[in-house]
C-alpha cells in the first residue's frame, strides 16, 4: 500500500454528496453540472424538432423514453461502479443472460411469473457479485474482470439458449411488464416508470445510504478511506452486485419490451450505459457522480440517437456522432480535474 499523508485520511468521507460533509461549493458545482446537461438536452431536442416536425411528435417522443429505459438501467447500476473508480463491461452480455435466464425459467421450467423476473434479476445480481469478488478478493483489474464476464456471459447466453431466440407468447403478462400503460389516458410505456422508480431509489441509495457514501470515498482515494476503517472489499463486492441488479431488472425489460430474449443481443449496450453515465457527469477517475445526472445522460444518449435516426442518419455515422459526444464529455471533466 502507497504511503497517505495523514491529511489525506478522511478527505474521502469528506466528498460525499452531503453537503454537511464537504464545502457548499461542491454541491453548488455539482448542481451547476445538472443544469448544464439538462440545458444541453433542450438544445439538442430544440435542434432536432426543427430539422424534423415529426420529432416532436407523442409517439416518438414516448419511443425515445422507451428506448431509454433499458440503457437508463444499466446506467443507474453502472454509476456506483465508476463512482468507485471502477468500469464495467459485462452490462450488455450480463444483460442478454439474464433475459435469457427468464425465459428458460418461464418458458422451459414453467415457473410462474414472479419466479422467473425475480430469477432473472438474481442471475445479473450473480453476475455482478462474482464481478466484485474477482475485482475485491482476487484482485484483478476491473477492466479485464469484466471484459472477462462480458465474454462468459456471451457465450452462457448462447450454450443455455441452443444459440435460439427464446419467445414469451405463452406466458401471459409478460409483456405487460415493460408495455402496459399505467397511468390511464396517457399512453407512457410501465418501462418508463420502472426507470423513473428505480431512479430514485438510486439517489436515495447514493445520498443517503452508507454505501452511497463509501462509494465516493473509495472512488476519491482507496488508501484514504482504508486507513478510515472503510471495509473498501466488502463495499466494492457490494457496488457491483448492485450492479448486477439492476443489469438484471435491465434484461428482464427488454425481454418483456421484444416479447422473447435474443441470445445474441447485447453487444454494444455497455458503452452506451457507460457513455450516458459520464455524459451526465460522472467521472471516470471515481469520487464524483450524481443519479440525475446520469438519467439526464441517458435521455441525451437516446435523444441524440432517436434524432439521428429519424433524419435518416446512416448506423455508423450515428456511432461516430455519440463516440465524439463520450470524447468531449471525458476532455470536459479532465479539464474540470485539472482545475
Amino acid at each position: 500500500m502507497k504511503q497517505v499523508d495523514t491529511a489525506e485520511v478522511g478527505d474521502a468521507v469528506r466528498a460525499s454528496p452531503r453537503g454537511l460533509l464537504g464545502p457548499s461549493w461542491n454541491l453548488v458545482r455539482r448542481q451547476l453540472q445538472q443544469v448544464l446537461a439538462f440545458a444541453s438536452l433542450i438544445v439538442l431536442v430544440a435542434f432536432f424538432a426543427i430539422a424534423n416536425p415529426n420529432f416532436l411528435t407523442w409517439s416518438n417522443l414516448s419511443g425515445i423514453l422507451l428506448s431509454t429505459a433499458v440503457i437508463g438501467i444499466l446506467a443507474l447500476g453502472t454509476t456506483f461502479v465508476i463512482i468507485t473508480s471502477g468500469i464495467e463491461l459485462s452490462l450488455g452480455t450480463g444483460m442478454t443472460l439474464a433475459a435469457v435466464m427468464t425465459g428458460v425459467m418461464l418458458t422451459g421450467w414453467g415457473l410462474p411469473l414472479v419466479v422467473g423476473v425475480v430469477g432473472g434479476v438474481l442471475t445479473g445480481a450473480l453476475i455482478g457479485l462474482i464481478n466484485g469478488l474477482s475485482i475485491a478478493v482476487l484482485k484483478i483489474p476491473p477492466f479485464i474482470a469484466t471484459l472477462a464476464m462480458m465474454l462468459i456471459a456471451q457465450g452462457l447466453a448462447l450454450v443455455i439458449s441452443g444459440t435460439a431466440p427464446i419467445y414469451f407468447t405463452d406466458v401471459p403478462g409478460f409483456t405487460d411488464i415493460a408495455l402496459s400503460s399505467v397511468i390511464p389516458g396517457v399512453r407512457l410505456p410501465s418501462a418508463v416508470l420502472i426507470l423513473f422508480a428505480l431512479t430514485a431509489i438510486a439517489a436515495v441509495i447514493l445520498a443517503k445510504s452508507l454505501l452511497g457514501r463509501y462509494s465516493f470515498a473509495i472512488g476519491s482515494n482507496e488508501d484514504a478511506a482504508s486507513l478510515s476503517g472503510i471495509a473498501v472489499r466488502k463495499w466494492k463486492i457490494a457496488v457491483y452486485t448492485l450492479s448486477g441488479c439492476f443489469m438484471g431488472i435491465a434484461g428482464v425489460v427488454l425481454a418483456s419490451r421484444l416479447n422473447s430474449a435474443q441470445p445474441a443481443l447485447g453487444i454494444g449496450y455497455e458503452l452506451q450505459a457507460i457513455a450516458a453515465v459520464v455524459i451526465g457527469g460522472t467521472s471516470l477517475q471515481g469520487g464524483k457522480g450524481s443519479i440525475v445526472g446520469t438519467l439526464i445522460g441517458a435521455l441525451i444518449v437516446g435523444t441524440v440517437t432517436n434524432g439521428l435516426r429519424i433524419m435518416s442518419i446512416p448506423q455508423e455515422w450515428q456511432s461516430i456522432v455519440i463516440g465524439l459526444v463520450i470524447l468531449a464529455a471525458v476532455y470536459i471533466d479532465i479539464l474540470r480535474r485539472g482545475r
